[in-house]
């Protein structure tokens, strides 16, 4: 095993490998599963949140891609792979983008070095989010990113994890001020929905890893002060620019969301 790989705690669960879980990966220990079935046992239908964020992001990365000369991608608090990654959908688009993907999990980074081997556009910043100077400054970031042209930061389903006396509003306000005009930030967010649900789903993260916090909806877009928010704005993420073709379900205009997919929001912005 990898000196990464010896690292990995299997006796507590990790928000990445709970979030593999959910999702249907197979990058997670007994100890993941057992607070992923709370979701899916108690919380019937919250596993939607998780991939209607996933779909999100990929359709604001292929957006980015493909409509902007942008090619340049921050992936912030990236997780463990799954299907569509931020640097396949962006490079299905766009061969020559370059992706920096940013996490601490043990176990996304042994995935991060085999995919080191595959992709040389690509690398794995074992940096903490809260630290974003020290992701800007790491060397393999320097090394793929030219921070004199514009970058696309992705916040997918990650300042939710920073509580409010770690200043989520700092670290994007931090970003927002290192890249120059014309650079685009995702974000999708828990937004509360001021019922039984999110204060159920709230105390599980709260109890299990001290951090994760539903905003609401004026919360959520001071996080973005200083930003230009595109359309359709800080929408439930299933109605975050949908794709009737690649989502028949999350692109059905008319179809009524669950309490659960409407407390996961998404939405662009640009620095003007």
């Amino acid at each position: 095993m990898t000196e990464e790989g010896s690292s990995i705690d299997r006796t507590r669960p990790s928000i990445a490998r709970v979030y593999d879980y959910l999702l249907g990966g197979k990058d997670n220990y007994a100890v993941d599963r057992q607070i992923g079935d709370v979701f899916k046992r108690d919380l019937p239908g919250s596993v939607a949140i998780a991939f209607a964020n996933r779909a999100a992001l990929t359709r604001a990365v292929r957006t980015i891609a493909a409509t902007t000369g942008v090619r340049q991608f921050i992936d912030l608090g990236s997780g463990l792979p799954t299907a569509d990654n931020v640097h396949q959908v962006a490079q299905r688009h766009a061969p020559e983008s370059r992706v920096i993907y940013v996490d601490t999990d043990p176990q996304v980074l042994v995935h991060g070095r085999a995919l080191l081997e595959e992709n040389d556009r690509t690398r794995v910043v074992p940096v903490d989010v809260r630290d974003p100077e020290g992701v800007r400054t790491h060397p393999d970031t320097l090394e793929l990113i030219d921070f004199g042209r514009p970058v696309a930061v992705m916040f997918s389903a990650i300042l939710h994890h920073v509580n409010d006396e770690e200043d989520p509003a700092g670290i994007v306000r931090h970003w927002r001020d290192q890249v120059p005009s014309g650079s685009y930030f995702f974000v999708s967010h828990f937004r509360s929905g001021d019922n039984p649900e999110t204060a159920e789903a709230e105390k599980v993260l709260q109890e299990t890893f001290g951090r994760g916090r539903w905003r609401s909806d004026q919360e959520i877009a001071a996080l973005l002060d200083g930003l230009e928010i595109l359309e359709p704005g800080m929408v439930p993420a299933p109605r975050w620019r949908p794709d009737p073709v690649d989502d028949p379900l999350n692109g059905d205009a008319e179809r009524e969301l669950t309490v659960w997919e409407r407390l996961i929001v998404a939405g662009l912005a640009r620095k003007p």
